[in-house]
């Protein structure tokens, strides 16, 4: 099974090591120093579920000297999915299927202008990982899982291959039939935990026991529900109690990735996260008041710590 991960970050990082310590055939497409690492010294993971040496390393920072794969796992930040998709056309033939596991909800829609429909698999990653140093990733918690599945819900050969693949990785591959709902059953978490704790610059166990801070997290939960709901999507009736579970069982120092990029000056995520759930909450008249101010609050980051 060949696979290309296409940002070789946390997420990509730690899922493409342990596919290929399982025996797929795996090319890291990265960049700069990460790559730089990677070449001479492989890739290093370390996670409470084990630590990984893949050593040596296919990396590259080339998609089109790769050929075509059977599977992508398009891991890069919102703002590279159109010249991202782009540049992989070379790696991408007729069965392959592009994995998008962003953050937010709207990935896997920019790409189908670019690489056709039937290329597009939308998926939700959920690991806590980040680069620690070039070369090496580090993992928060021991979660790792990823949903995916055709849009329309097939059990397709190459969902089941993969979830299967998955498997022998130690990856908990779960081959959905409503991904959409998966989608923003995540996005409902991921919105709202982002910009709160990039407001607050702290990770959830300092804010899980506020009641203030909870009040907020309940009210932005609630928001991007009823927006999902006004799209048509299907959530669970209890979903912001489920999300509320997630914070009381999540790791102490765990703290949302666009939290993470904000207080190391880097730009991030912003228009993807509170934004769309504003965008969206305008478009079909649902009010987002949370979203709103955590959206105005930190739009003077979102290319960085302002100059």
């Amino acid at each position: 099974m060949r696979i290309a991960v296409v940002g070789a970050g946390g997420v990509g990082g730690g899922y493409g090591a342990a596919l290929a310590h399982a025996g797929a055939d795996v090319t890291f497409i990265a960049r700069g120093a990460h790559l730089a690492a990677m070449k001479k010294a492989g890739l290093r993971v370390d996670s409470p579920r084990g630590n990984t040496h893949l050593n040596p390393t296919q990396a590259t920072d080339d998609p089109a000297t790769v050929g075509p794969v059977d599977y992508v796992l398009f891991c890069v930040k919102l703002w590279d999915v159109e010249s991202a998709g782009a540049a992989i056309k070379p790696m991408v033939g007729p069965d392959t299927a592009v994995i998008t596991l962003q953050n937010g909800v709207d990935a896997h829609e920019r790409l189908i202008p670019i690489l056709g429909a039937r290329a597009v698999m939308p998926g939700v990653a959920n690991i806590s990982a980040t680069i620690a140093e070039p070369g090496l990733i580090r993992q928060t918690g021991t979660v790792m899982r990823m949903v995916f599945g055709e849009p329309d819900g097939r059990r397709s050969p190459r969902a089941v291959a993969f979830a299967e693949m998955c498997g022998k990785a130690g990856i908990d591959g779960v081959l959905s039939e409503a991904i959409m709902t998966d989608l923003w059953i995540k996005f409902v978490l991921l919105a709202s935990n982002a910009g709160v704790m990039a407001l607050t610059r702290l990770p959830v166990g300092k804010l899980r026991d506020d009641a203030d801070v909870n009040a907020m997290f309940g009210a932005a939960y609630e928001e991007v529900a009823a927006v999902g709901r006004a799209l048509g999507v299907t959530l669970p009736a209890d979903i912001v109690e489920r999300t509320f579970n997630f914070n009381r069982n999540a790791p102490p120092h765990l703290m949302a990735s666009m939290a993470v990029d904000l207080l190391r000056g880097n730009r991030i995520e912003l228009p993807w996260l509170s934004g769309k759930v504003v965008e969206l909450g305008r478009k079909h008249n649902v009010p987002t008041p949370t979203h709103a101010l955590m959206y105005a609050a930190l739009k003077p980051y979102v290319m960085g710590t302002p100059a």
